[in-house]
C-alpha cells in the first residue's frame, strides 16, 4: 500500500475553505475547487514508496499493471486506473456540461489528434478516449442542475415569464414566446432539443431577455408559484450575467442533496453543479462539453450531439451495507463503486470492498489499513492508493482513538 499526495485545482468556482476544513488542514488562501485522487495523466497523485522516494501514481501503475490492477480490471479496462475520486467544493456555479460516451470519446479524440489540435489546446473537446460517467455524494447541503424536466413543467415556467413581463408593460422578448412554442410540440424529446437550441444559439436575443427578467424580477415582480427555480435562476445570474445557461436552468431538474445523499449522472446528461462540498467519482477522464455558464470553450454543435434530450427522473443512487457495517454506493457503471466507512472507537475493524485497485481518504479521525502484506496508517486529510495484490484488506479504527473516524474508499463496480 502507498500512501498518496494529491492535487489540488485551483478553479474560480471553487470554495476557498471547504476542502481544507474537511482535512483538517489551514486553507492556501485562494480557491480550492477540486482535490484529484487518481492516476489520471493531467493531475496524476503521487505516490510514496517506504523508502520515501516519490513517483507519479500512474507511472507507478504502468510498470506492473498485473500487480496493481489485477487480472479483472486489467481485462475489462487496460492498463490503468478505471475511476477518478475528487473532493469538490463548488462556492459559484460550474459550467452547464455534458460528458461523451464512450464511442463518442474514442470517435472524437482521433478526430482531434487527427487534425492536429494540442492536447493542451482551449478549442479541445476530447482530453482523451475515455468516457466519463459519475456520481457525486454530498458532504454538505449540495445544489445541482441534473438532466431535463418534463417539457409542460418548463412551459409553464416560460409562461409565468411572459406574464410577469406583460404586467410590467415589458414588451415579451421573441425568444421567450418561441420556447413556448417549442415546448409545446406534441414529441417531448424534439420539444425539448428545440428549446434547448433556441436558447443556446441565441445569442444577443438570450442576453437581452435575461435582462428584462431580471430586472422584472428586481423590481417585486412575483416568484411563486415557481420560486425555487425563478430564485436559483436570479442567483445563476449573479455569477454568469446574461448568460445562457440562465434561462437554460429553467429546463433542467433543481436538485438539492442532503449529507449522505448521491445520484450519478451517464453520458448525455446535462447537467450543473451550484453549490456544495461532496465525494466526486467517475472513470477516469477529463471530457467535458460545456454549454453555458463558462468562460471556457464552448462548442455548440458538438454538444448538440452528444445531450440525451428527454425528460428524466433524478437517478439517485441508493446506499445499501454489508453485514460490518459500511455504506456502499453502486451505480450502474462498471468502473467504480464508493464506499463509507464510518469506525467508532475500539470497534471490530472493517472488510474493505474491493475489487481490483482502491484509493481511500480519511476526513475524520485515523485509521489503520492492515492486509496480509503490509500495513498503513492514515490520519486526517491523508489518502492511499491500494494495489490489487494488497486484498483482502481490513480497517482499523486506531488504537487509543477517541473520536470517530470516517474515511471513503473507490474501487471497480466489476462483480456488482
Amino acid at each position: 500500500m502507498y500512501q498518496i499526495e494529491n492535487v489540488l485545482r485551483p478553479y474560480a468556482w471553487g470554495s476557498t475553505t471547504a476542502i481544507a476544513d474537511l482535512l483538517g488542514r489551514p486553507a492556501s488562501g485562494g480557491p480550492e475547487a477540486e482535490m484529484w485522487i487518481g492516476a489520471h495523466p493531467d493531475s496524476p497523485s503521487t505516490a510514496v514508496h517506504p523508502n520515501g522516494v516519490t513517483q507519479p501514481l500512474n507511472a507507478l501503475i504502468e510498470s506492473d499493471p498485473q500487480r496493481f490492477l489485477g487480472s479483472e480490471s486489467l481485462a475489462e479496462f487496460g492498463p490503468r486506473l478505471p475511476f477518478l475520486a475528487k473532493l469538490l467544493a463548488a462556492e459559484q456555479p460550474l459550467s452547464l456540461q455534458v460528458h461523451p460516451s464512450l464511442d463518442q470519446a474514442m470517435e472524437g479524440f482521433a478526430r482531434e489528434n487527427a487534425a492536429g489540435i494540442p492536447a493542451d489546446a482551449a478549442e479541445r473537446n476530447y482530453r482523451d478516449d475515455n468516457h466519463k460517467p459519475e456520481m457525486i455524494f454530498a458532504l454538505t447541503p449540495f445544489k445541482a442542475l441534473c438532466g431535463f424536466r418534463p417539457a409542460a413543467g418548463s412551459k409553464a415556467v416560460f409562461e409565468h415569464l411572459a406574464r410577469v413581463l406583460d404586467s410590467a408593460a415589458v414588451a415579451v422578448p421573441p425568444v421567450i414566446s418561441s420556447v413556448i412554442s417549442d415546448l409545446g410540440l406534441p414529441e417531448e424529446p424534439a420539444a425539448l432539443k428545440a428549446a434547448f437550441s433556441r436558447l443556446i444559439e441565441g445569442g444577443s436575443q438570450v442576453s437581452d431577455a435575461i435582462n428584462e427578467v431580471v430586472a422584472v424580477f428586481s423590481a417585486g415582480a412575483p416568484l411563486e408559484p415557481h420560486r425555487g427555480v425563478l430564485a436559483a435562476m436570479l442567483d445563476i445570474n449573479e455569477a454568469f450575467p446574461g448568460d445562457p445557461g440562465v434561462l437554460i436552468s429553467l429546463l433542467l431538474n433543481h436538485l438539492s442533496l442532503e449529507p449522505g445523499e448521491a445520484v450519478y449522472l451517464p453520458a448525455g446528461n446535462i447537467h450543473a453543479y451550484l453549490h456544495g462540498l461532496g465525494v466526486e467519482v467517475m472513470a477516469s477522464s477529463d471530457n467535458v462539453l460545456r454549454g453555458g455558464l463558462t468562460p471556457k470553450h464552448v462548442d455548440v454543435p458538438e454538444l448538440l450531439k452528444t445531450v440525451r434530450f428527454e425528460a428524466l427522473g433524478v437517478p439517485r443512487v441508493q446506499v445499501s451495507g454489508t453485514e460490518f457495517g459500511q455504506e456502499l454506493y453502486r451505480p450502474p457503471f462498471k468502473e467504480f463503486q464508493l464506499q463509507r466507512i464510518e469506525l467508532a472507537p475500539g470497534a471490530e475493524p472493517v472488510p474493505l470492498a474491493q475489487t481490483g485497485p482502491a484509493v481511500v481518504v480519511v476526513v475524520s479521525g485515523s485509521v489503520l489499513l492492515d492486509s496480509p502484506k503490509s500495513d498503513l496508517r492514515l490520519g486526517r486529510g491523508a489518502a492511499a492508493f491500494v494495489p490489487d495484490i494488497e486484498a483482502p484488506v481490513n480497517v482499523h479504527p486506531v488504537q487509543g482513538a477517541t473520536e470517530v473516524s470516517v474515511a471513503f474508499a473507490v474501487t471497480t463496480g466489476l462483480g456488482n
